[in-house]
């Protein structure tokens, strides 16, 4: 089970790198009209997965933080860097 969680993982992470990617090269505007058009289509398949792992990790963790059918969400803070 712990080699799907990392799969997971490196998906999304590589999932959002290529999204980066094709947002740059749309913002930047060189692409012709189709290849513009074939990464906005890719652009919006990336989006769509990347927010439905976020939404499967929010569930995962909205389940752990639950005890007794009630939620004991503690307060989040960030790691300082």
């Amino acid at each position: 089970m712990p080699m799907n969680k990392k799969r997971e993982n490196i998906d999304f992470e590589k999932s959002l790198k290529e999204l980066e990617e094709v947002v740059a090269r749309l913002e930047a505007g060189e692409s012709s009209l189709e290849q513009s058009l074939k990464d906005f289509e890719r652009g919006i398949a990336l989006t769509r997965a990347c927010q439905k792992a976020l939404a499967e990790a929010e569930q995962k963790v909205k389940i752990l933080t639950q005890k007794n059918g009630q939620e004991e969400l503690q307060p989040f803070e960030p790691e300082a860097e």
